[in-house]
């Protein structure tokens, strides 16, 4: 019988080795928080456990926020103990992974903003980043609160497609 923290570890790994790309610490206790897989507190001690230990490591460039990724070894290693986790939570990793996964890079590759401006107006701050480069980083001012919680929440839907646009037009 494995002890609880040891446990808890493999269950990152785990998630981190289903999820197949490097995720942010925000997202990673988000997706495992909100699905009961640990508690807040458990999952941040074994995330920071598992950085200190080089069990996962940073694989975003300089500019880019954090995001971790299972290395080689601690792959190989939970080949052999994977079987610790009860096959009922890892059925419930990997189903859930495969139906949320796009979510879940949506939430750290999209990131948006806003605050109030001394003039009465809000700055929008929206941004797109890929585990290696920040690709696009626009702020906008827009005249009232109401557009600016607009921009905020639909960001995530709109962000590859404006992406696409701007580039294109500016390419042509």
């Amino acid at each position: 019988m494995l002890e609880p923290t040891t446990l808890n570890k493999l269950i990152l790994l785990y998630a981190l080795d289903k999820m197949e790309v490097a995720l942010q610490e925000g997202v990673i206790l988000d997706m495992v928080t909100e699905n009961n897989w640990l508690s807040y507190m458990d999952c941040k001690v074994a995330l920071t456990d598992l950085i200190k230990n080089n069990m996962i490591t940073n694989v975003a460039t300089k500019g880019c926020n954090p995001r971790y990724a299972i290395t080689s070894d601690s792959r190989e290693g939970l080949k052999h103990y994977f079987v610790e986790i009860p096959s009922s939570l890892r059925e419930n990793i990997a189903e859930v992974i495969k139906l949320n996964k796009i979510k879940y890079r949506k939430k750290q590759d999209y990131f948006s903003d806003y605050y109030k401006n001394t003039d009465g107006t809000y700055t929008v701050v929206l941004k797109i980043e890929s585990t290696n480069t920040p690709l696009m980083d626009l702020k906008l001012v827009v005249q009232n609160r109401n557009k600016a919680k607009w921009l905020f929440k639909n960001w995530s839907e709109k962000a590859s497609t404006l992406y696409e646009f701007i580039l294109e037009n500016l390419i042509d």
